[in-house]
């Protein structure tokens, strides 16, 4: 495997290890606990990167040798056997690419994803539920762990708002590749007359933080108010009176816990979506990088679009950000999202570079 310069830089990741390393041994490492602990996360980063590089190398050395033998000896079946290593050898490869275009001060962080049907009624609720069952089914196939936070079932179909917590590697480096509106097109299943209906559904995610040493959040400042969980109960949804509801004063930004049985738990999470929510919306306020949240939430329909579901009258779904597209749909719902993502990434990495 040959050393691709900038992004599989080996030979720069090796020194910025010495280099943290070096710095680790310094008698005063230990006087300013934050910038220690961010060396320490940046330094395993790094050794665990090299170490991924190193293991893809050793395979690709052996699949080497190995197409060398089975082409001497005309196996066909080693020559199967040894495409399907290939495939798998490429797949981590680009996995590897991926993890090196996600090098933003946030992007190892957990996440918290939250779905928001827009006007609709039950056609944009139903739309909420099917995203929501495609992005478990992602988690799912990334061996990401996920704790549903809020969850609210609308009257007929589908949810009027889920909230989900994604504990995983890059888990927000990933998933801030689905922030935006996503587009629905098919004939309404709630339509007596088979018309053909659009819903939209808003997807936001927050890097999921414990402790920003520049907010604080003061008791004062917040308005707790406990409830019954709403809806018929179910998988997500429990039937006591220990949902809570957090408003903080100053900002005017409410979050609502209602899955555990306990109060406690619940704040306890109504808090962490709190806290992310807070640190997402200083990023926004300092950086500009994407809309605030207000101004996009109150449009939840055309033009905002990142991403269509065409099911009818053809079948595709296309991403309109990198115009990649399939028509594979059924995999699309059921969780095959890298293809798009990855593109996502390009695009964003080529445009840090100044490239078209």
């Amino acid at each position: 495997m040959t050393d691709c310069g900038g992004a599989f830089d080996l030979e720069t990741r090796q020194k910025e290890i010495a280099r943290l390393e070096q710095e680790a041994t310094a008698d005063d490492f230990w006087s300013d606990n934050q910038r220690a602990q961010s060396a320490l996360k940046m330094l395993s980063e790094h050794r665990l990167w090299v170490e991924k590089y190193a293991e893809l190398e050793k395979s690709l050395s052996e699949l080497q040798l190995y197409a060398e033998i089975a082409a001497e000896q005309g196996d066909e079946s080693a020559q199967r056997e040894l495409e399907k290593e290939y495939r798998q050898l490429v797949s981590a490869f680009e996995t590897l690419e991926l993890r090196t275009m996600l090098s933003g001060p946030d992007d190892a962080r957990n996440a918290i994803m939250t779905l928001h049907p827009g006007a609709g009624g039950t056609e944009s609720a139903d739309w909420a539920g099917m995203l929501f069952r495609m992005y478990m089914r992602w988690f799912e196939r990334r061996g990401w762990k996920t704790e549903v936070m809020d969850f609210e079932p609308a009257e007929e179909a589908g949810v009027r708002t889920v909230a989900v917590e994604v504990t995983g590697e890059y888990a927000y480096g990933f998933l801030r590749a689905e922030i935006g509106i996503h587009r629905l097109v098919r004939i309404s299943p709630f339509d007596s007359n088979a018309r053909r209906h659009t819903s939209f559904v808003s997807v936001f995610v927050y890097p999921e933080v414990e402790e920003v040493p520049d907010i604080v959040i003061r008791p004062e400042d917040i308005r707790m108010a406990t409830f019954r969980a709403s809806g018929a109960g179910g998988q997500y949804v429990n039937k006591t009176d220990s949902a809570v509801r957090l408003t903080h004063n100053p900002t005017g930004i409410v979050v609502t816990c209602q899955t555990e049985r306990s109060q406690f738990r619940n704040r306890d999470s109504a808090m962490k979506m709190l806290m992310a929510k807070l640190y997402q919306k200083r990023l926004d306020e300092e950086r500009a990088r994407i809309e605030k949240m207000e101004e996009t939430k109150s449009d939840i329909a055309w033009g905002h679009q990142i991403r269509s579901y065409v099911f009818h009258p053809y079948q595709m779904v296309k991403d309109h950000r990198t115009d990649v597209e399939t028509s594979n749909i059924q995999a699309v719902m059921d969780g095959e999202l890298d293809e798009f993502v990855r593109a996502y990434l390009l695009l964003g990495r080529k445009g840090k570079n100044g490239k078209q």
